[in-house]
């Protein structure tokens, strides 16, 4: 061994097997002849901090003692379980170039306070990537949770292969796989897991880049129909805006109907020759891409009917299942708890009776004040049936007030991005921006959209009269209201220090909630 000691740092995130890996490695270790000493330390709950494992390994003849916590730049191996894990680790100085390498995955988890900022709270993937290439002294990085779908493994064999491939240790690949057998733990899973993680590190080790699997958009509708939709609309638009557009066709699609898309691309007709008549060709038509991402969402807002279908979902249950790795003959009890108000409920009445009751509630200050606590086990028919129910109100949709409010809201948004692109490209661009702040529902949707309508009545609109390039201060005053939320997430455009602690975990079944992509 290069050191009387080794010391092993393992991050993982609450039920993904921190601790049968660290009971894989401790025994692997101990059947090796090492001196082994494994100690773990909770998280303090299950969305504000990691659950970590230390063990340090020191060769049979040395008698030092052995810790019981890591020290900051004394680390060997650091391992993760997810990306924000190991930024973690780089935070507490875990992780050093002269000494640590670094095991982790690829992919993400997005923490709670991500994505319940205003705007786009992700922390910039690439910029953590980074950093794991250049803090580590040697950085194993790929896609695990891939691997994990793939054996129908944990995460842990497949990092237990990882670790086995990297050669940190000096422990053969038979002792490893021993351990798996005499552990007896979904043994078949978890070799194969193990199998595909020790391959993929041998491929990274004999190359000079961190090599990361990716995962293919899937349409989620692919019907003759949608096909056809598709061939109008590569025929009509630049090939700059067809990934764009695709993506609204299925959405709105899936959240509505095959006419709805095509009303989607019919108001994105004036936008087309709006971006050519500013010269938008030069600039890959960036209006119009921007115009249709931000569309799309906009058209598809969040209501009762969307909640209830996306949770009624059969894909859905078979990812709890996965998730949880219940098998098919093992009970599961699925909660939802949900909370609608008088808003979820007039949005689907006309308008003509929704809107005296929506203006006395608001006026009354009673909005918040009729929301009821539903608790349904949508795993049992009756409880699946209601939300099945629910989520076929859609068919009245159209005809409901809280559609005819957001139609007159997209309308009133796009002909200012008309007028504003006009004056001057930049500014259509920031107008369009503005849609970012909408989004959500109930306190966080009547927020967004306050700061919305403050924004184009005191900046935009007088801009628009004067006919003046009002650009800056519209991105000012989006950056100020996207960011006044207390999140302590750093902004994508800071150069990489180390972040604060946030907890990073999978939404459980009983809390899901629906997120704008």
């Amino acid at each position: 061994m290069s050191s009387p000691q080794i010391s092993i740092l393992i991050a993982a995130l609450g039920g993904e097997g921190g601790g049968v890996l660290t009971d894989w490695l401790g025994d692997a270790a101990r059947k090796a002849g090492y001196r082994v000493q494994c100690t773990s330390i909770p998280g303090v709950a299950q969305r504000t901090g990691a659950t970590t494992y230390y063990i340090e390994l020191a060769d049979s003849k040395s008698t030092n003692p052995l810790a019981l916590t890591p020290m900051p730049g004394m680390v060997d191996l650091m391992i993760a379980s997810e990306l924000m894990e190991s930024a973690r680790a780089m935070q507490n100085g875990y992780v050093t170039p002269n000494r640590t390498t670094l095991i982790t995955s690829s992919h993400r988890v997005f923490a709670t306070s991500e994505k319940s900022v205003m705007g786009d709270g992700r922390f910039d993937r690439d910029r953590l990537r980074e950093a794991v290439l250049k803090m580590a002294q040697k950085a194993v990085l790929f896609d695990m949770d891939k691997l994990v779908q793939e054996s129908k493994s944990g995460i842990s064999s497949v990092m237990l292969g990882a670790v086995a491939a990297s050669g940190v240790l000096k422990i053969s690949r038979e002792i490893y796989e021993e351990i798996i057998k005499e552990s007896g733990i979904a043994v078949q899973a978890n070799l194969k897991g193990f199998a595909l993680g020790y391959e993929l590190t041998n491929k990274i080790n004999a190359s000079t880049e961190p090599q990361e699997s990716q995962t293919p958009h899937k349409v989620l509708k692919n019907s003759k129909s949608v096909q056809q939709l598709f061939d109008v609309m590569k025929s009509k638009y630049p090939k700059e805006s067809h990934f764009y557009l695709e993506q609204g066709v299925v959405r709105l699609v899936d959240y509505q109907n095959l006419g709805y898309a095509k009303r989607y691309l019919e108001r994105l007709e004036p936008i087309l020759a709006l971006d050519e008549k500013v010269g938008g060709k030069p600039q890959g038509y960036k209006l119009l891409c921007e115009t249709a991402r931000h569309l799309a969402l906009r058209m598809s807002f969040e209501d009762l009917a969307r909640v209830a279908d996306l949770k009624s979902r059969k894909t859905r249950f078979a990812r709890i299942r996965k998730d949880l790795d219940a098998k098919e003959h093992e009970p599961l009890v699925v909660t939802e708890y949900l909370k609608p108000g008088l808003e979820e409920f007039c949005g689907f009445m006309p308008a003509v009776i929704a809107a005296p009751i929506l203006k006395w509630a608001e006026r009354n200050e009673k909005l918040n004040s009729f929301n009821v606590g539903i608790y349904l086990k949508t795993s049992r028919l009756h409880g699946f049936f209601l939300l099945w129910l629910v989520s076929k109100m859609k068919i009245l949709r159209m005809s409901g007030h809280r559609f005819q409010m957001e139609d007159e809201n997209i309308q009133r948004w796009l002909h200012h991005i008309d007028a504003s692109a006009q004056i001057s490209y930049s500014f259509g661009l920031q107008v369009v921006e503005c849609a970012s702040m909408i989004k959500g529902y109930s306190g966080t949707y009547r927020k967004g959209l306050k700061d919305f309508n403050r924004i184009i009545q005191e900046i935009i609109e007088p801009a628009i009269v004067r006919q003046e390039d009002a650009s800056l201060e519209v991105a000012s005053a989006i950056k100020g209201a996207l960011t006044h939320s207390g999140s302590t997430i750093v902004p994508k455009e800071a150069e990489f220090k180390p972040i604060k602690f946030f907890r990073a975990n999978k939404l459980s079944a009983s809390d899901e909630s629906v997120q704008n992509s």
